[in-house]
């Protein structure tokens, strides 16, 4: 029975995740340039004044990091603002870490997830630019966004420009998903979009000045680089772990639709070496897949269901290009977990309505709703988004 239901799984999945081609449409960079690496265009900005860089391990220019490399160049960084996982990303995923001083430069580090989210005004005092430049994935409940506007807010109450170094967004080739509703405002969401927005973090701070969704409506003193020859068709191959538990691009496309378990009873492989690329539980039946999650420093130190043997489901063999090919988030594999859960009185948490935005999408997986008729409910609402959307778009469009 478990070998027959594997089988049809594999089947579901190959129906709702076309051929394995390469996108039409799509092409690998041939050479996408970041915005940090446009020394060029941003130097002469940050001559005499003081700076402080908001940053952790992704702000990479070739194989030296963006404050050393502006230390190099004579640059006055007096501070570091770092966000969760921390400047050199060894934090877990909702650790909370203090203040402290990094190691390589001297520099002090205020981190922005510990007692403040926010930079306070004495943080900022006596700075002319804040620098920002962290790879985000795309996705709404990836806190980076989140990080992004508060920093923001902060710059605009204390009269001090933001310098955005803009990254390529490697989910940005699509839009979809539910769009967040105003009770479910969190620091996993705090603007009324999509779960996959379809912006770079430059074309999304845009919007955030020129929606006047900001705290107040204040305006932030935005300047960006942009990157060179990106478009929302590219596919942009991550150089550095975005998060310790991204390590590859498969768990970064597949994120949008596993991140969804994280609001449930489900594991999505968190304490393995491939997370975001399986999931599963002790009480999935009917799969013949398992896994034991373990303690891994930098990665997942107390991982859900850690030293319990869990039953579920393996996409590491799932075709990258066929991820990509769908321009979508994929509901398969939760309402397959839900099917088959044998304590489905407990499948749901109470922070699964706070990471999707809603609380539509719960009842209509426990109603038995189909992946389609679920995904209907979202059109108009994506619609409107669209038309928010490209009214900040710095680079060409994905073709729809």
């Amino acid at each position: 029975m478990k070998l027959k239901l594997t089988i049809i799984f594999i089947l579901l999945i190959t129906f709702f995740l076309p051929a394995c081609t390469f996108p039409a449409g799509h092409k690998e960079e041939t050479k996408i340039i970041c915005g940090d690496q446009r020394m060029d265009l941003y130097l002469p900005l940050l001559r005499t004044k003081r700076i402080a860089v908001v940053a952790n391990q992704t702000a990479m220019i070739g194989k030296t990091h963006l404050v050393d490399t502006l230390l190099s160049q004579n640059i006055n960084v007096v501070k570091i603002f770092s966000p969760e996982h921390g400047f050199r990303g060894l934090a877990d995923a909702g650790e909370k870490f203090e203040n402290s001083t990094d190691v390589e430069t001297g520099l002090p580090i205020i981190s922005l997830y510990g007692k403040n989210y926010k930079p306070r005004s004495e943080d900022l005092e006596g700075l002319d630019i804040v620098l920002f430049d962290i790879q985000d994935v795309g996705v709404r409940f990836y806190t980076y966004i989140s990080t992004m506007t508060w920093v923001m807010e902060a710059c605009a109450e204390n009269n001090i420009t933001l310098l955005i170094l803009d990254r390529p967004n490697p989910n940005g080739f699509y839009v979809d998903g539910p769009l967040l509703e105003d009770n479910y405002r969190s620091f996993v969401g705090l603007h009324t979009v999509p779960l996959v927005y379809g912006m770079t973090i430059a074309e999304y701070a845009r919007m955030l000045n020129g929606e006047g969704w900001l705290n107040d409506g204040v305006r932030c003193d935005l300047k960006y680089i942009a990157c060179k020859n990106y478009t929302h068709d590219s596919l942009y191959k991550l150089e550095v772990s975005p998060s310790p538990n991204l390590p590859d691009m498969r768990a970064v496309y597949l994120y949008p639709s596993l991140g969804l378990f994280e609001g449930t009873s489900i594991s999505v492989g968190r304490g393995t070496h491939y997370p975001f690329q399986v999931f599963g539980s002790p009480y999935l039946e009917s799969v013949d897949f398992s896994f034991t999650p373990q303690s891994i420093p930098g990665a997942s130190v107390n991982p859900p269901y850690k030293g319990e043997l869990c039953y579920g489901v393996d996409l590491r063999k799932v075709p990258i290009d066929s991820l990509v090919k769908k321009h979508a988030i994929s509901l398969q594999y939760l309402l397959f977990a839900y099917q088959h859960d044998k304590q489905k009185v407990n499948f749901f948490n109470s922070y699964f309505e706070n990471l999707v935005g809603t609380a539509t999408l719960r009842r209509q997986v426990e109603e038995g709703l189909s992946e389609g008729t679920i995904r209907n409910d979202w059109q108009q609402g994506l619609e409107w988004f669209m038309t928010i959307r490209g009214k900040y778009l710095i680079y060409p469009d994905f073709k729809k």
